[in-house]
């Protein structure tokens, strides 16, 4: 009946009267158990292994993310390295997390206290958990159903900053409080608390007390105020919440907490938190470097050199917290911002009005520019179909403000600066692009571009002649030349202005920036395989053609180099290779590596003193002469335009400092419009002279002006300037001019001879 059975009173009674017939019965549930078990052990073996493995699993995956023995004795928490400038300033740091590290003694106490008191009250009483803290959050976590921490101690936050990622979970909570206990089983209290400052997040990419003091006070931990303190302990739990940059009232209102808390756990008088409460707060003020610095590209420069460091000494740019002592002076090199600033905004305001967009040219370009820029644009770049390309394409190029921005940057004028230390090879300053807040991951135009030098190359000419014994005072043929090349094609060159006739000396050629005469050099007195050997011995390491046409500068080369070759000049003929790093140290201040530069002399002192001579003619009174405007310091350079005025330079130095410019344009078919805009005086030299001026008058850098030195083997003599002859009193021109002593000229006698003719004529002799 539906499977069920049913017992009548006889058999109730007969099962409590009868013993065999009970036994039968049990035998029966027995057998019902047994056959039980035979069908299901197997189930309940396999249910016993899964939880015994389970638990197993669970604990080797807990205990598998632990921190090891090893790592818990010698943490290695992610250091910031910092590059330094010759003057103590932090120009840079290279970080995956921005962290910098001090010790204990170097905080103040109150900030201490106001940490302790803020994050965990029984921090010296308790062994990594707050069992209290724990339970109370536990019930809130239930009662809430949520899962929300609150409740991690300093030793726990040390674990998880450490060791432990940032995830929120219940096996990443385990993790951290075993490990809190492991650190505090390892680490006295001092010690703990001493990571935990080294390595807290507070806000705009700092870590740690050190890049947090520096970030929002422009101050070393030891130099803060007790109000200052109680800000970045406040900054914690939100530092994005309670940014002082951008929530000066909730910071406020924040650090007033802080400081009531520790008043009212008797951490400060009522005399000091009133002191601390009415106190103004001054944040470093955010200028326009705050966060490329002010020599992005140099520093960029000094990753590249680290990066391959980085093999032969095992380090690690981003973790190890290294200190890199540069070359680069910063007050320098605001300088260099400034006048790059200056010069190029009133420029590029004024080349733009003249630039048209609409002339067949333009078109042309603007289509180039355009398809580049399409091209580059991260959804074309991912579109699969050429339908969805063209689609993106199209979208472009009716988008007027992404048309706008490509004619923007197409037509920006662009630049490339050094400054380096002639006698120590140091770069001094670096300006890499004409925005000085690009990242320092960009273009460095001082360093990385090749571009044709015009006439800034022709003093590599006229150091040959010199060498091989010819005088500044030596006249050459300002006439037109032709000469054959090897495809059977002809060169004609000309000077910039179109004109020629008569004769010119080596000195005027170069003042004059005279065409003709430094191919007439180059074919005369300065071959050209001598010519490129001596550039190579001064520095330039870039490809130099082998034909004539390298007298007008036709080889292409970088500001870095041909700087550091016209520093030759400047140090009396000794190449000093130029660096940027001076010492790498480890975090602990131990030195990895120091530099100092290769030197070598390359010229005579007097070949180089009467280059430079010739040189100061260039700014005293030939084509550099508007740097005279700016500057008014002994000095020498030389400008340098190429053709369709596409490069404008200007190289220059003083006794102290060699400084080049370049100015143009990162697309070729961008080129100044005429003579007006694209000669190197124009539009590169005012760039240097502004430099030059705002160095030497800085008070604080104290540049003294100095003189080039006379070698020995010069001398200085009055010459006719009809002979070019030691002059006498009846030459009627003459002028000063230097000589090797050895190559000194003679005396006039020609104009003597004349003179004497001339006063036998008068006395009515007849015979001589």
């Amino acid at each position: 009946m539906n499977g069920k059975h049913y017992y009548s009173s006889h058999d109730m009674d007969r099962y409590f009267n009868d013993p065999e017939y009970r036994k039968s019965f049990t035998s029966r549930k027995q057998r019902r158990t047994d056959r039980w078990y035979e069908r299901y052990w197997k189930v309940l073996l396999v249910a016993g292994i899964l939880i015994g493995g389970g638990g197993i699993f669970f604990m080797v995956h807990l205990f598998s993310g632990l921190p090891s023995l090893e790592q818990l004795e010698n943490p290695r928490p992610e250091l910031s390295t910092r590059v330094y400038s010759i003057d103590g300033e932090v120009l840079g740091r290279y970080f995956i997390t921005n962290r910098s590290r001090v010790t204990l003694d170097e905080v103040p106490d109150e900030l201490i206290n106001a940490l302790i008191l803020m994050e965990d009250r029984k921090f010296y009483r308790h062994w990594g958990l707050d069992i209290d803290r724990v339970v109370k959050q536990t019930v809130k976590n239930i009662i809430d159903m949520r899962l929300r921490g609150g409740y991690s101690t300093i030793s726990q936050q040390v674990a998880r900053n450490l060791y432990l990622t940032q995830e929120f979970s219940v096996i990443r909570k385990l993790r951290e409080a075993l490990t809190a206990v492991q650190i505090e089983r390892t680490y006295t209290k001092d010690e703990i608390l001493e990571m935990y400052l080294n390595i807290a997040f507070f806000g705009r990419g700092t870590y740690g007390i050190a890049s947090a003091a520096q970030m929002y006070f422009g101050k070393i931990p030891a130099d803060l105020t007790l109000s200052e303190s109680a800000m970045l302990i406040g900054l914690l739990p939100g530092p994005a919440l309670y940014d002082p940059f951008n929530h000066p009232e909730r910071a406020k209102s924040r650090r007033n907490l802080v400081l009531s808390i520790m008043l009212e756990q008797r951490a400060l008088t009522e005399e000091q938190y009133r002191e601390a409460r009415e106190e103004e707060i001054f944040l470093r003020e955010r200028d326009l470097y705050a966060f490329t610095g002010i020599a992005p590209h140099f520093v960029e420069h000094v990753r590249r050199q680290l990066a391959r460091l980085s093999e032969q000494y095992g380090f690690d740019i981003y973790r190890d917290g290294l200190n890199v002592y540069t070359t680069l002076d910063s007050r320098m090199q605001k300088h260099a911002n400034q006048a790059v600033e200056e010069h190029l905004g009133q420029y590029q305001e004024r080349f733009d009005k003249r630039w048209n967009w609409n002339i067949r040219r333009g078109r042309e370009i603007l289509q180039i520019a355009l398809d580049r820029h399409v091209r580059d644009y991260e959804d074309y770049r991912r579109a699969n179909t050429p339908e969805a390309r063209d689609s993106i394409r199209s979208a472009l190029m009716n988008d007027t403000t992404f048309v706008k921005e490509v004619k923007r940057q197409t037509q920006q004028i662009e630049t490339g600066f050094v400054a380096i230390d002639p006698k120590s090879g140091h770069i001094l300053s670096m300006v890499g692009g004409s925005d000085l807040r690009a990242t320092r991951y960009g273009l460095n135009r001082a360093i990385q571009i090749r571009r044709q030098s015009g006439s800034a190359f022709k003093p590599f000419v006229y150091t040959v002649a010199v060498d091989n014994g010819y005088a500044p005072a030596y006249e050459l043929l300002n006439q037109p030349v032709v000469l054959q090349l090897a495809d059977n094609q002809q060169w004609r060159p000309t000077n910039a202005d179109g004109s020629f006739g008569g004769r010119n000396t080596m000195r005027e050629g170069l003042a004059r920036s005279i065409n003709l005469i430094a191919v007439r050099t180059i074919m005369e007195i300065a071959p050209v395989s001598q010519v490129i050997q001596y550039a190579r011995r001064m520095g330039i390491s870039s490809h130099i053609p082998p034909y004539p046409s390298i007298a007008l500068g036709t080889s292409e080369l970088s500001p870095l180099e041909i700087t550091s070759a016209y520093g030759v000049f400047a140090n009396e003929g000794v190449y000093v290779e130029p660096i940027a790093i001076l010492r790498i140290e480890d975090k602990d201040g131990n030195v990895i590596a120091d530099y100092t530069p290769d030197r070598r002399e390359v010229l005579s002192p007097e070949t180089a003193y009467l280059m430079t001579d010739m040189l100061t003619d260039v700014i005293d009174g030939g084509t550099g002469i508007a740097a005279r405007n700016f500057f008014n310091y002994p000095a020498a350079g030389k400008t340098g335009t190429t053709q369709d005025f596409a490069d404008a330079w200007f190289i220059g130095y003083t006794p102290q400092i060699a400084a080049g410019v370049w100015v143009g344009f990162d697309d070729h078919r961008i080129t100044f419009h005429d003579w007006s805009d694209g000669q190197g005086s124009r539009a590169a030299m005012p760039i240097w002279a502004r430099f030059m001026k705002y160095v030497y008058e800085d008070r604080t850098i104290g540049m003294p002006v100095e003189y080039f030195k006379k070698p020995d083997g010069v001398v200085e003599v009055i010459i006719c300037n009809d002979t070019k002859m030691i002059a006498t009193e009846f030459c009627p021109s003459r002028s000063a001019e230097v000589f090797i002593r050895r190559i000194a000229p003679g005396t006039c006698d020609e104009h003597t001879s004349l003179r004497r003719d001339e006063e036998r004529r008068q006395r009515g002799a007849t015979s001589y």
